[in-house]
This record gives C-alpha cells, sequence and structure tokens, in this order.
C-alpha cells in the first residue's frame, strides 16, 4: 500500500492531480493525514465490490475510523479543529462499509501511481520505514557525542599546555601573549564554543529521538493490536497472518532503541528527568505488551477434557540469564478481565490443571514460548445468571502470567495476557450452543471494547456475511452462499418470506439467532445451521463446491424453479424441518395425470456413513436430471463407488441398495424363502438369496419429515418405526406399514404428510462385522 510520507512530498508538485484524490465529502484529506500510520497497516487490497463476505471486516474498519475521529476530536483543543473532526466523523457514518473500504482501496492505489509517476517508492512495511528512521536519528546522536568527546580531549590537551607556556611581553605599557599562547587560547575558546553548540543540538535530538521512539513504539502496538483482532476474527474465517516474526523484530529493535538513547541521557552527564521518566514509561510499556497468546486455546472448552494453548514473548532473547521464567495460567470469569490489574492469584472461579509451563527459546525460529500441551479445567465455577441466561452464554478466559526480568534492568516486570473469550461446558450437548455464543462474539465485537461486551442486535447483512463466512471456511471450500441461500436464511430466521425493503437493515437479535427456537421446530436458528454445515463440511464438501447442492433453499421457491421442468428433475437441498439433513426434491407425475414435486426424506449422518450420497443418487431411478437439465450421471459419477472387491473371509457377500416406491402392504409369508425379496417397505433392497441367512436383521426406520403444509399435493406421512428385527415383524404391527407409506394417507397425528421415506437395511450392523 502507498506511504503517506512519501505523498507529502509530492502533494505541493501533483495538486492539481490530488484535488480529487480525496473527496471532502466521503474521504477529506485529513482521514488519510491524521489516521495515516493505522491506515497503512490494514489490508485494504482484499476488498472488492463482490467480496460481500467481507461486509464484517469493513464495517470493523469503518467503526475505527469514526471512533478515532470522535477521540481525536475530543482532545483537540482547537475549537474549529474540533468542530471539522466531528462533522467528518458524522459524514462518515453514512457510508455503506464495503463501499467505504473499496473506497479507501481506489484511493491508495491512485497515491501508488502518483508516487510512480514522481519516482517515490516507499519501503513495503512503513513500521520498518520508521524505525529505520528513528535508528539513523540515534545514530546521528551517537556521532555528536562522539565528535563531542573528541573536541573535549583536545580541550583538555590544550589547557594542559597553555599552562606549561608563560610567554609574554610588554609592549606600550601592554602585556602581550606569544603567538603560540594567543594560539591556544583561540583554540580553547573555540573548542568551548563549539562543545557548547553541539551539546544543544545534542539535547534537541535526543528529545526528537524521544518523540519518534513513542510515535513508533505506538505504531507498533497498533499492529499488534491489529494482528490479535485478526486473530480473533479468524474464528468465523476471516483471513488472518499467523506470522509474528514481523513483530517481533520491530519489538526488538523498540526496544534496542530505548537503551542506546538511555545510555545517550547517561552520557550526557546532566540530569534531563523529563526524558528519562518518558524512556522509562515507553521501556515498560513495550515489555508490558510484547505478551502475546500465539496459540490461543479452544473457544469451546469441555471440563475434564485436554486441550493446549502457547504463549510467546517478543522480547524473549532479552530475558535475562539464570532463573527460568514461569508462565502461569488461572481461568477468569467476565468481570475479572474487565479488572486485571487486582486480580490476584487467588481469585480462582475454577481449577486449572497442568497450569504451569516454562518460557522457552527456540534459536531456529527465534521464539521464546511457554507451551502448555495438557491443559484441563477440572471444575468451573458459574456467576449468578440473570433471567434467562444459560450456562453455554457464560464467557471466561485465561490469564497468563509471569515475572520478566529483561538483561540490563534493576527490576522485574510483571507480565498478565488473557486468551479470547471461551465458554465452559460440562457436557458435548452444550458444544452447539456454546459455539453460538463465540461465532457471535468473534463475529460483532468492537475492537478496544471493554471484555466481554457484544451488541444485542446486528443488522442481516452482517448476520448473512457472517453466516457465509463461517460455512465457507468451516466447510473449507470457495463456493459461497447465493443470494438466494441467504434470502431464505434471512426469511427462516425472521419468519417471513419477504420483506418490502429487503432484509439488509432489519435487525437480527441474539434471541433470534440462537435463543428462541424456530417456529414449529425443537430447535433454534443457529443449531439448524450448524446442522446442515457439519454435514456439508463431512460428507457434502466436494458436491458442494462444485455446485451440485442448492442447499438453502425454501419450499416456495422450490416448486417455483421446478414447475417447469420434466418428471426426473431434481435438486439436493438442505432438510428444513431436520438437523442436519439433506434431501432430494425432484418432479413426478401425479395420480391425476399432472406433475408434482416430491422431496425423499433426509439423508442424514448416519445414512451418509452407510451410503454416500452419490451412490444414493445412482440407486433412485425416479430422478434421472439435476436441475436445470444435467444428467445425473454425467454430473455425479465421479461420486459413484467402484465396485466391491470380492473377499475370501468365507461370509456370503450382501449389497446395499436404496430403493424408492410406496407399497402400502408387507407380506407375512415366506419372509424368510431364499427366493422371496421384502416388498413392504422402501429401502436398500438386500439380495434375494441372502435373507435366509441373516437372522435377525435389525431394521431402523426412523422417519422424518420436511413442514410441507404449504404444498399438500406433494406430501407423504412421517412417522417412526421402532428398532424390530424379523423374528419380530408381527401381524399386529401390519397395520402401521400403510400409514408410513402410503402418500394419499393422512398421518395418525392428523398433520400432512411430508416426503417420500427412504429406508436403510443396514446390513453390517446385522452381521456385526
Amino acid at each position: 500500500m502507498a506511504c503517506w510520507v512519501p505523498i507529502e512530498k509530492i502533494l505541493e508538485h501533483a495538486s492539481v492531480q490530488t484535488q480529487n484524490l480525496y473527496p471532502i465529502h466521503t474521504f477529506p484529506i485529513e482521514v488519510r493525514y491524521y489516521l495515516r500510520d493505522w491506515i497503512q497497516i490494514q489490508r485494504w487490497d482484499e476488498f472488492a465490490p463482490e467480496k460481500v463476505e467481507l461486509e464484517c471486516q469493513a464495517q470493523a474498519l469503518l467503526n475505527h475510523v469514526i471512533n478515532s475521529l470522535q477521540e481525536l476530536a475530543q482532545r483537540t483543543e482547537n475549537v474549529m479543529e474540533k468542530m471539522k473532526l466531528i462533522q467528518i466523523s458524522r459524514n462518515m457514518a453514512n457510508h455503506q462499509p464495503l463501499q467505504f473500504a473499496v473506497m479507501v482501496r481506489d484511493i491508495l492505489m491512485q497515491e501508488k501511481v502518483l508516487m510512480e509517476a514522481y519516482q517515490v517508492f516507499p519501503q513495503s512495511d512503513p513500521n520498518s520505514e520508521d524505525v529505520g528512521k528513528l535508528k539513523e536519528k540515534v545514530r546521528e546522536l551517537q556521532e555528536i557525542r562522539k565528535r563531542m568527546h573528541h573536541m573535549q580531549e583536545e580541550l583538555n590537551w590544550d589547557k594542559q599546555n597553555i599552562e606549561n607556556l608563560s610567554g609574554s611581553y610588554q609592549q606600550n605599557g601592554m602585556e602581550y601573549k606569544t603567538p603560540d599562547v594567543q594560539k591556544l587560547y583561540n583554540s580553547i575558546q573555540k573548542l568551548g564554543e563549539s562543545i557548547c553548540d553541539e551539546s544543544t543540538k545534542r539535547c534537541q535530538l535526543l528529545k526528537n529521538c524521544v518523540d519518534h521512539l513513542e510515535h513508533s513504539q505506538t505504531q507498533f502496538i497498533s499492529r499488534l493490536k491489529a494482528w490479535k483482532w485478526e486473530q480473533h476474527k479468524a474464528a468465523i474465517g476471516h483471513p488472518f497472518d499467523e506470522n509474528l516474526t514481523p513483530l517481533q523484530t520491530c519489538c526488538e529493535h523498540l526496544l534496542g532503541v530505548n537503551w542506546d538513547l538511555r545510555q545517550e541521557l547517561m552520557l550526557t552527564g546532566e540530569h534531563i528527568p523529563d526524558i528519562q521518566e518518558r524512556l522509562g514509561k515507553l521501556l515498560q510499556v513495550l515489555i508490558e505488551s510484547s505478551v502475546v497468546v500465539e496459540k490461543q486455546p479452544p473457544q469451546v472448552i469441555k471440563t475434564q477434557s485436554k486441550f493446549s494453548t502457547t504463549v510467546r514473548y517478543l522480547l524473549g532473547e532479552k530475558i535475562a540469564p539464570g532463573k527460568p521464567m514461569m508462565v502461569k495460567a488461572q481461568i477468569i470469569n467476565e468481570q475479572q478481565a474487565r479488572n486485571l490489574g487486582s486480580i490476584s492469584s487467588s481469585e480462582n472461579v475454577g481449577e486449572v490443571i497442568n497450569n504451569s509451563a516454562v518460557l522457552e527459546h527456540n534459536t531456529t525460529t527465534r521464539s521464546t514460548c511457554a507451551t502448555f500441551r495438557n491443559m484441563s479445567i477440572k471444575k468451573i465455577k458459574r456467576a449468578d445468571r440473570k433471567g434467562s441466561e444459560s450456562v453455554t452464554e457464560e464467557k471466561f478466559a485465561l490469564l497468563f502470567s509471569t515475572d520478566i526480568i529483561i538483561t540490563g534492568c534493576d527490576t522485574s516486570f510483571r507480565i498478565q495476557v488473557i486468551s479470547q473469550p471461551v465458554v465452559v461446558i460440562v457436557h458435548g450437548s452444550q458444544d452447539n450452543n456454546a459455539l453460538a455464543t463465540i461465532i457471535w462474539d468473534c463475529a460483532f465485537a468492537e475492537p478496544d471494547r471493554r471484555p466481554f461486551v457484544v451488541p444485542e442486535s446486528v443488522p442481516w447483512r452482517l448476520m448473512s456475511n457472517t453466516l457465509n463466512m463461517k460455512f465457507t471456511s468451516e466447510v473449507q471450500t470457495q463456493h459461497q452462499l447465493h443470494n438466494y441461500n441467504k434470502i431464505f436464511l434471512a426469511g427462516k430466521i425472521f419468519d417471513k418470506s419477504d420483506s418490502p425493503e429487503g432484509f439488509d437493515n432489519m435487525m437480527v437479535s441474539w434471541a433470534q439467532f440462537n435463543k428462541e427456537v424456530l417456529p414449529g421446530r425443537p430447535f433454534t436458528f443457529w443449531q439448524w445451521f450448524e446442522g446442515a454445515m457439519e454435514l456439508t463440511k463431512k460428507h457434502l464438501r466436494t458436491y458442494w463446491s462444485e455446485g451440485l447442492i442448492f442447499g438453502f433453499i425454501g419450499k416456495q421457491h422450490l416448486h417455483f424453479i421446478l414447475r417447469d421442468s420434466p418428471n426426473g428433475t431434481f435438486l439436493l437441498r438442505f432438510s428444513d424441518s431436520e438437523i442436519g439433513g439433506i434431501t432430494i426434491a425432484y418432479v413426478c407425475a401425479s395420480e391425476n395425470g399432472g406433475r408434482q414435486v416430491q422431496n425423499i426424506q433426509p439423508f442424514t449422518k448416519r445414512d451418509l456413513e452407510i451410503r454416500c450420497l452419490g451412490d444414493r443418487i445412482r440407486d433412485i431411478n425416479e430422478i434421472t436430471h439435476l436441475y436445470p437439465n444435467y444428467p445425473k450421471h454425467d454430473v455425479f459419477k465421479k461420486h459413484y463407488s467402484g465396485p466391491q472387491q470380492p473377499v475370501t473371509s468365507g461370509y456370503i457377500p450382501v449389497s446395499l441398495q436404496t430403493k424408492v416406491g410406496m407399497e402400502s402392504t408387507l407380506p407375512t409369508a415366506n419372509m424368510g424363502h431364499p427366493n422371496s425379496t421384502p416388498t413392504g417397505f422402501i429401502g436398500d433392497a438386500i439380495s434375494p438369496t441372502n435373507i435366509a441367512t441373516i437372522d435377525p436383521i435389525p431394521m431402523d426406520s426412523t422417519l422424518s419429515s420436511d413442514n410441507t403444509s404449504n404444498f399438500p399435493e406433494g406430501a407423504i406421512s412421517s412417522s417412526t418405526l421402532q428398532d424390530l428385527t424379523l423374528e419380530e415383524i408381527s401381524p399386529q404391527h401390519m397395520h402401521s406399514f400403510p400409514q408410513i407409506f402410503d402418500p394419499l394417507d393422512i398421518s395418525s397425528d392428523g398433520k400432512h404428510p411430508g416426503e417420500t421415506p427412504v429406508m436403510d437395511y443396514d446390513i453390517f450392523d446385522a452381521l456385526n462385522c
């Protein structure tokens, strides 16, 4: 990105070209000037108008600009400047975040063009350039000190020589020094004046160096905060460069400069308390800011479970040798996180096992880290909850503490750093809700917030971009959620099919996200969304990445796009009523000679572990073309399994096949006959020759339904059969089957039927092999 310093140099030469570079109403030059250091360390080149998934990131940047301008206005004593900054911050609030980020990107690109035109080429790292200039000033300061020392030596020599000379003569009643003595007197006077001038210059340059050091250190800490913030956002898929080496190098340089300046201050022989105090404070801030949690602990931690984390000290090579430095960890609650300075080791809200590690230096990587490899939270003390708060909404953090002794310092420094917020659970069933708390925190928290404050509601555009970013990063795919996916998701969370003004600016609350159950469902929006995401991640990644899955789509939209499609046309969509299910919607003939859309019973994680989606699609003869008109064998053949390899175990081989059908009776005669086939169910067919050899066979036939109340013409009843073996199927069970498999019946609970069921015979479970 462009560097501000070279731009300053060419502004006066390119005033005409830069008049429109900083639009006064959208991005005035004051913003570029006052926030120049921060602007230059952000990754503006990532933004583009089509990258809507970066809306959250852009919003955070825009918020930072607005807040920084307001803070600057409060600190400004000039009334006119204060009013101007306030007005600029108000204008900034009118920006659309993504448009703002793209605008800044374009401005910086134009700056680069100007610099190339005027042959001004900045270094790639503005902070390195800044520290480099600071080190040049320090070298100049050292040169002044050396010159002064050399002049002082000459002065001392001349003074010694003049004491040994007593040459003088009288003329006209006046006493005159001999030429040699006069020369020495003149030299002494000149050297004294030069030393005085150099001393004044030295003091001024020393103050300038301290000012420059303070500026460079502030810039470094801003970069370090930006790194931590990007690490925080990485939980929702935000791009993150975890490399800490450039920051460590900068930190080491700043420490070196501080020591050089302290040394120069001592060598002046003067007592300058202001500079001494400033250098001491800068040193303390740098040492205390240079510890980071390089590898964060899991943000959802189950008690009694092992986890690891790594703390890194950027000034590790400067630690005084001798006594090893131990880092200790304790768990703190939200209130303690807000009062870090007053926390003692005795104020435990939980017991952490293996909570200490030694800071060890790795010469190969030049990193000094304390690695906690087998930490565990044995127990946790909960705070009193308010209202309907759940334990999965309570946030904690790990606090890491140590005492650091730096070479050359007489005293030790107390170092503390906290991890990102974590949620502590006691059972795996709480994992989903705990993850929702973390997602909301990572997506919508503000930089430099008070721990761990988050907004109660956010605009849908931010929520939809977060869902898209999380989905694509978790599934590890480049295939984004389409607009129709987002519209369906908005309709689901708001419980409405459309909005006159669109959904973008409608506010989504935390309760709508993961506290209130969806209408007519026993689960929340996040629980349902996360189920689809997990299913895709584990079983459907390649299908999704190749665009074979429509995914999140409502039935109204589904019927609309399939209404003119021929029989056999199908698409894949996530179940609307079942967590972690994918269903096949297809066009088939209706009883009156028309066409209707049927939804096959959703396939869940367990179903796809038994038989993959590609093979199930190959099995089902009723579906022939993927919407809009792709022959299924052309697009899915790469996902078909090859022929089963022959086995020599002595067992008779069996195979599974998915069948879609709707017989309403199940014959009981000859059930075990080797030439008979069970025909009263829909499922994975068993080779007739093997039926008699399997005794008993468990039949897992849990059927679930999508809500099809809006489309009763395609609905089929859904019920649940308990696990039954073939021996346990008796005549009194027969009356259950017609209700389950007849598409024209109303189920026993009085609801409209939902999907064409599919039943799996799990042969491998039956054989216990």
